[in-house]
């Protein structure tokens, strides 16, 4: 089932990026993203409340708590430079080098958790990364 969650998060994500290009043409990078984030803010509100799950805040640990705010911080500088390059570059061209936090998350896990890199894996970053390389070049 991950994997069609997955999957539709993919095709969400282009759909994102399409639709952002047309909507930030003429509006300011950064009021752009705040924008988005209100209505991603009250799409996630009203999932919570939808599936009754906000009896659960009382049980998030400290731990958890700075994690996710850390979380939510790197989302948005994420989603604040990404617009701005939207706004800059071609939609073509700045979403490959976007993608590339699949090589850096794929680095980061083994190196903080220890995750399995396996040859496959390591064949499939070497990949992304020159597709990356051969779309923007």
């Amino acid at each position: 089932m991950w994997f069609v969650f997955a999957l539709l998060s993919a095709v969400f994500a282009a759909l994102t990026s399409i639709l952002a290009k047309v909507g930030i043409e003429g509006v300011n990078s950064n009021l752009a993203t705040a924008l988005r984030t209100v209505v991603v803010l009250a799409m996630a509100w009203g999932m919570v409340f939808l599936t009754n799950a906000q009896g659960g805040i009382s049980a998030i640990s400290r731990k958890s708590w700075v994690f996710l705010i850390l979380s939510g911080l790197a989302t948005g500088a994420s989603w604040l430079c990404y617009y701005r390059a939207l706004q800059l570059g071609q939609a073509s061209k700045v979403v490959p080098v976007d993608k590339l936090s699949v090589v850096i998350t794929l680095i980061l896990a083994f190196v903080f958790w220890h995750e399995e890199f396996t040859v496959k894996s390591f064949i499939g970053t070497v990949f992304i990364a020159i597709g990356t390389l051969v779309m923007v070049l």
